[in-house]
């Protein structure tokens, strides 16, 4: 009994500390302590349930920011404003409620499978309507789950949001693993590639003999990573951030030379974004490229850093004009960065960064052209760059659809759900089965 005892203290001391546990069906102490392969596979329903320690540790932490010197400028180019990033922080401490955002997230149909030894998360929905078309779609950073919520309701219930039944998915949405509630990788190789494969295995653990991949952001190299991949049942993907970038503008860019003669002025203003990123906006990728870990240290400890740091790249990439509060509300925001501190995941996640030190955006680093299966692009007017129709169907000879859309930034899901789920219906209506 002692033992027992002792061991139950462990057990609440190491909850109390972290930031959430799994309800599983077992009791403590029953729970088998070897799983079995099939086992591991299986498909285990998920409920989130984040400790009131974890939350009052968060708030503690905001009311002890020691708050740095404010800007010298007027403008945000030193940065996220001290009076914007305050108010958005007095919010987080004080009125933000996470218990309220973790109902609506256990309102959900959410599971658990170990996928190459480790748990994935994901929120499973499945549409009413008949051959509704599977769907996984993939988050990117500084973004999550949370960025596809608003998107689930247009995706399987079309009918309720202007759309027809045929026009229905079967939704999955995945934490990719560092992220979220999916495990973290314990060591190196989990890039892309690898994930892309993960999915394969996770949709045909689902069941789903064909289906269709979608993302933005790091989705966007995920989904192109399984078309060159290929699987057996994958019949198409979408992307709103594609790889389109010719080597000969990547070359510029990378060595700071003029623009390349000849090109349009839609390739023009793209040069242009991309090497406003280059020079001034990509300073966040450099750190986590290269030095995940150190930039984690910081990002972990102070709730405060973890928020700028996600505030910097909300202002710049929603369609906003600078000032993200237009296209997300607090609420949003802080959902999403409350994610990444209660399951500490600010370090895990930027480790994808150091495992694929590639240009994303660059056809020849990202062999898009390897790509045989269909792809659909649509382009949202505040996304980093917008991709010129030309380089789109030089970068994937199998082009299928490609619209340019007037609203709606990088996280387009996240800022204009109608508008992206409308986009999902045309984008895949030519290959549903």
């Amino acid at each position: 009994m002692e033992t027992i005892q002792k061991n139950k203290r462990s057990f609440l001391n190491a909850i109390a500390t972290g930031a959430f546990i799994l309800i599983a069906s077992t009791s403590f102490g029953q729970q088998k302590q070897v799983q079995t392969a099939k086992e591991a596979e299986a498909i285990r329903p998920y409920h989130i349930s984040v400790n009131q320690e974890a939350i009052t540790d968060l708030k503690n932490r905001i009311n002890a920011t020691r708050w740095p010197a404010q800007e010298t400028v007027t403008d945000q180019s030193q940065g996220v404003k001290l009076t914007q990033i305050q108010g958005i922080v007095k919010y987080w401490g004080t009125d933000y409620d996470w218990h309220k955002t973790e109902m609506k997230l256990n309102a959900l149909p959410q599971f658990i499978t170990k996928i190459d030894g480790l748990d994935i998360q994901f929120i499973h929905v499945k549409s009413k309507h008949k051959n509704a078309l599977p769907i996984i779609i993939t988050h990117g950073w500084p973004g999550s789950f949370f960025e596809l919520l608003k998107v689930i309701g247009p995706l399987t219930d079309p009918t309720a949001y202007g759309g027809k039944a045929e026009d229905a998915f079967d939704l999955v949405i995945p934490s990719m693993p560092g992220y979220g509630f999916s495990e973290k990788p314990k060591g190196t190789g989990w890039g892309p590639e690898k994930i892309g494969t993960a999915w394969d295995v996770l949709m045909k653990r689902l069941g789903y003999k064909h289906y269709v991949s979608q993302g933005g952001d790091w989705g966007s190299v995920i989904a192109d990573a399984m078309a060159r991949q290929a699987p057996e049942g994958l019949l198409g993907i979408h992307v709103n951030m594609p790889a389109t970038v010719p080597a000969d503008v990547a070359k510029s860019l990378k060595d700071g030379d003029p623009l390349p003669a000849g090109l349009s002025v839609k390739e023009k203003a793209a040069f242009v974004s991309l090497n406003k990123l280059y020079t001034k906006g990509g300073g966040y990728a450099g750190m986590m490229v290269t030095r995940p870990q150190t930039l984690g240290y910081g990002l972990t400890d102070s709730p405060v850093g973890l928020a700028s740091f996600f505030l910097d790249k909300f202002n710049e990439w929603t369609y906003s004009g600078g000032d993200a509060e237009k296209s997300l509300t607090k609420d949003e925001m802080l959902d999403d960065i409350s994610l990444y501190w209660l399951t500490n995941t600010a370090n895990s996640s930027a480790n994808l960064y150091w495992e694929n030190n590639n240009n994303n955006f660059n056809v020849v680093e990202q062999k898009t052209n390897e790509i045989k299966i269909p792809v659909a692009v649509t382009v949202f007017p505040g996304e980093i760059y917008q991709a010129p129709k030309s380089w789109t169907e030089k970068a994937y000879k199998n082009l299928i659809y490609f619209n340019e859309v007037n609203k709606g930034g990088h996280f387009a899901s996240w800022e204009e759900p109608q508008l992206f789920a409308e986009e999902m219906r045309a984008a895949f209506k030519s290959v549903r089965k």
